[in-house]
């Protein structure tokens, strides 16, 4: 079980990472920290203990396919949260040395999975590009709520 200061901390880092997208805002829902884009879409939720599980974690939307091939290649830090978990999204345990740059990347991938384009677009290429999005480093698409290319899921669902 994780102590007072280990919870405080990973809630710290946690909304760091999602403060630190745009167009974000953070509310409680369902009695839980949570972070939308554009005061809409969830993307992320902070949990400690829900429902007595015994995990401090988070819930992150994330492409399709991502959900399995994580926990089958990491159960023991990855799993299917109850509710939104059929959606196909994404479970953290952050009670389990977490490394939080690597969180700070998922939460950028749940973010990139909800975000409409045209935002994921400017956050890719700046606030003053209006031009076609440009391919990923690897030569595929940039990811959409569709394609999660060279991000740090996409990469393990799909290496370039």
């Amino acid at each position: 079980m994780a102590t007072a200061r280990q919870i405080d901390r990973a809630q710290r880092e946690v909304r760091a990472a999602c403060l630190a997208l745009p167009e974000v805002t953070e509310r409680l829902s369902h009695g839980a920290p949570t972070w939308f884009v554009r005061a809409k879409k969830t993307f992320v939720t902070f949990h400690d203990d829900h429902h007595g599980d015994g995990i401090v974690g988070i819930w992150c939307a994330a492409a399709p396919g991502v959900q399995a091939e994580l926990i089958e290649a990491e159960p023991e830090r990855f799993y299917r949260p109850a509710y939104v978990g059929h959606r196909g999204w994404i479970g953290v345990r952050l009670d389990v040395s977490p490394d939080w740059r690597e969180v700070r990347e998922i939460v950028a991938d749940a973010h990139r999975a909800v975000a409409p384009k045209g935002l994921v677009a400017r956050r890719r290429f700046g606030a003053g590009h209006r031009g076609r999005v440009a391919p990923g480093p690897c030569g595929s698409a940039p990811p959409t709520t569709s394609s999660s290319s060279c991000s740090t899921w996409g990469a393990r669902a799909r290496p370039c």
